[in-house]
C-alpha cells in the first residue's frame, strides 16, 4: 500500500485520481485488465470484469501481477474480497482444455471432475457432447468446437483451445522488407498471436495493423482469406500487401459486390459474406472455397452478427483479429473472446505515439448553445427524437466555418451521423460529400483529391470511420454520431494519427449542444480516449475566432 492514485472498491470499480503524479503508470498498468467506466475531469472509474481478467490470463498476464498491480498503486489496503474475487476469476481459464486426442477426435477435458460434470450437464452444452472416453474428458461433435467455447464463457468457465489448426494448402508468401522493416511491437504481435494459436490484436489506428496482418501471412506461408469491412477497404489492403509481400495481382482476389475472385489470398467484404438470397446465404462456399489456413478479420470490433455464426464453423482455422478497440456496444466482446480468440496483444495508444509511430492529437469539446426556439423545440420533444435535434442544430454550422477558417491550409474532414446534415454542411462549405451511397470508384476518387491536397474538406458519413488511408488529415469536426459509441469515437480519432509528412499535431473537434442528450453520450463517447490517455479541453464555442 502507497499514498497512490487508486482507491479499489469491494465493487469491483477503481477510482483513478487523476491529478496524481504516478496517475499514467497506473493507468497503463490498470487497463491490462480492467475497464474504463466514467471519465469526468478528476476522478476515472474502472471497472474489473470477468472477461477483462481472462483476456488479460490469455496474454500471459497471471492474477498475481494483476494484484501487485493494485497493491502497488492504492491508497489503502485493497479489499480482500477483491483479491480473492480476482484469483478465482482469473484460475477459471483454462481449467477446461480442448484438445484432440490420438483419433483426432475434439475433446473436452479437466484436472477438475466437478467443474466438467458442471458444464457436462448444462441443457447447452450437453446436446453437443457425444461421449465420455474418461473420468476427466467428453468427446465433442466435431462441428460443435465454436459452440462449445461459446457456451462455456457464457457459464464463466473459458476453455484454453489446444485442438490445432488445419496448416491449410502451403503457399509462399514473403515480406519485402526494402526500406522499410516490421516494429518491435508488431513482431511481438505477430509472434504473441502464433504462441497463442487464434486471438485479436489490438492497435491504435495508423500502427500499422494490416502489416501485423502480412506478417503473419508471412509467417503462415498458407492460403489466406481477409476479411474487410468495404470494397475501399479491399482494395487498400491489396495495395499494401503487393507493396509489402511478394504477392502479384494474379494472387489476390477480391470477393465483393462488384468482383467474384477466389484467389489464393482473397480479400472479402463483411456485407458479400451476409448478403442473403431467398433467405440463404449465398456466398458461405467462399469459406470452403480453398483449404484456407489463415483467416484475418480486419476491424474485428464491427464483426457483423451472422459472421459470428459462421465463425462457429471455421475453428479448425487459424483466425487473427485486428482491431484498433475491443469495446462492442452491442455486448458481443464474449463471442469475439470464444470465437475468434483472446487478445493476445494490446499496445496503449500514447505509447505508440510517444515512440513517434503515431502523430500526437489534441482533443476538444466544443459546447455550443441552441437557440431559444430550437431549445423550446427540444424541450417538448419525445425522448427518441431529441438526440437528433440536439446533434443536427443548425447553430453548429457557423462554428464548423470557423474552425475550418482557423485550421486554413491543413486537411479537414468533417464527420456527422446524419445525410440531410451532411447534405447541408456541404452546401454551405462549398466541399464535396461521401455518405454510404457514394460509388466506391468516386469514395476513391475524393480520397485521393484529398490526399493530393486538391480537395482540403471533405464532409463524410460513418463510411470514414474505418479503414480509410488518409494520412495528411489533421483535423476531424465531428457534429454527429451514433448516440454514445465509444468505438466510433476511437476511429473517428484513429483518422487523423497517421504521421504526418507536415509535422503537424492532430486536432480533433466534437461539437455539441450544452446541456443535452448531445452532451450525455458525448461524455460516454470519450471514456476508451481516456482510457488511451487523451483528455478532452471543453471549450465554448463563442471562444473560437479564426
Amino acid at each position: 500500500m502507497s499514498d497512490g492514485p487508486l482507491i479499489v472498491q469491494s465493487d469491483r470499480t477503481v477510482l483513478l485520481e487523476v491529478a496524481h503524479p504516478d496517475a499514467e503508470d497506473a493507468r497503463h498498468a490498470l487497463a491490462v485488465f480492467a475497464e474504463l467506466e466514467r471519465a469526468p475531469e478528476h476522478i476515472h472509474t474502472y471497472r474489473i470484469t470477468r472477461l477483462g481478467l481472462w483476456n488479460a490470463r490469455a496474454a500471459g498476464h497471471g492474477s498475481d501481477e494483476m494484484l501487485a498491480t493494485l497493491n502497488e498503486y492504492s491508497k489503502f489496503p485493497v479489499p480482500q474480497s477483491v483479491s480473492t474475487d480476482i484469483a478465482d476469476t482469473v484460475s477459471r481459464y483454462g481449467r477446461l482444455v480442448i484438445e484432440r486426442n490420438n483419433e483426432g477426435e475434439l475433446v473436452l477435458s479437466s484436472g477438475d471432475p466437478a467443474v466438467l460434470t458442471e458444464v457436462a450437464r448444462s441443457k447447452r452444452i450437453s446436446p453437443l457432447l457425444i461421449g465420455k472416453p474418461s473420468e476427466t474428458s467428453y468427446l465433442i461433435e466435431p462441428w460443435a468446437r465454436g459452440q462449445v467455447k461459446q457456451e462455456l464463457v457464457k457459464l464463466g468457465w473459458p476453455a484454453e483451445d489446444l485442438a490445432g489448426y488445419t496448416p491449410g494448402t502451403p503457399y509462399d508468401i514473403d515480406l519485402r522488407e526494402d526500406g522499410w522493416s516490421l516494429r518491435d511491437y508488431q513482431h511481438k504481435a505477430i509472434d504473441n498471436f502464433f504462441d497463442g494459436g487464434s486471438g485479436v490484436v489490438v492497435l491504435p489506428c495508423g500502427a500499422g495493423k494490416t502489416l501485423v496482418g502480412a506478417g503473419a501471412m508471412a509467417t503462415a506461408n498458407t492460403t489466406t482469406l481477409i476479411l474487410v469491412t468495404n470494397t475501399v477497404s479491399a482494395r487498400q489492403w491489396r495495395d499494401e500487401l503487393l507493396r509489402r509481400t511478394s504477392l502479384t495481382e494474379d494472387e489476390i482476389g477480391e470477393y465483393s459486390g462488384e468482383v467474384k475472385e477466389v484467389k489464393p489470398v482473397t480479400i472479402a467484404t463483411y456485407q458479400i459474406l451476409t448478403s442473403r438470397r431467398k433467405g440463404q446465404y449465398a456466398h458461405l462456399s467462399l469459406l470452403d472455397a480453398l483449404d484456407w489456413g489463415l483467416v484475418v478479420y480486419d476491424e474485428v470490433h464491427l464483426l457483423p452478427a451472422p459472421v459470428f455464426k459462421l465463425t462457429a464453423d471455421l475453428q479448425a482455422r487459424r483466425r487473427l483479429g485486428l482491431t484498433a478497440t475491443l469495446v462492442r456496444e452491442d455486448g458481443r466482446a464474449g463471442d469475439v473472446f470464444s470465437l475468434i480468440g483472446p487478445k493476445r496483444f494490446d499496445a496503449p495508444w500514447k505509447e505508440i505515439e510517444s515512440q513517434g509511430y503515431i502523430s500526437p492529437a489534441e482533443c476538444f469539446e466544443v459546447r455550443i448553445d441552441m437557440p431559444k426556439a430550437d431549445r423550446l423545440e427540444y424541450a417538448a420533444s419525445a425522448d427518441n427524437e431529441r438526440y437528433r435535434l440536439a446533434a443536427t442544430t443548425p447553430a453548429k454550422i457557423s462554428t464548423v466555418k470557423r474552425l475550418i477558417d482557423k485550421h486554413a491550409g491543413e486537411r479537414i474532414l468533417v464527420i456527422g451521423q446524419y445525410l440531410d446534415q451532411l447534405d447541408e454542411l456541404a452546401d454551405v462549405l462549398g466541399a464535396p460529400k461521401l455518405t454510404g451511397e457514394t460509388p466506391n470508384d468516386e469514395r476513391e476518387r475524393l480520397y485521393q483529391l484529398f490526399r493530393d491536397g486538391s480537395e482540403p474538406v471533405l464532409v463524410v458519413s460513418k463510411v470514414a470511420n474505418f479503414s480509410v488511408d488518409l494520412p495528411e488529415a489533421t483535423v476531424a469536426i465531428q457534429v454527429s454520431g451514433s448516440f454514445g459509441s465509444r468505438q466510433e469515437e476511437a476511429q473517428r480519432l484513429g483518422r487523423l494519427l497517421r504521421p504526418k509528412t507536415s509535422g503537424l499535431t492532430a486536432n480533433f473537434y466534437t461539437l455539441v449542444a450544452r446541456d443535452t442528450l448531445d452532451q450525455d453520450f458525448a461524455q460516454n463517447r470519450q471514456r476508451f480516449l481516456s482510457e488511451q490517455g487523451y483528455s478532452y479541453s471543453i471549450l465554448d464555442a463563442s471562444s473560437i475566432a479564426a
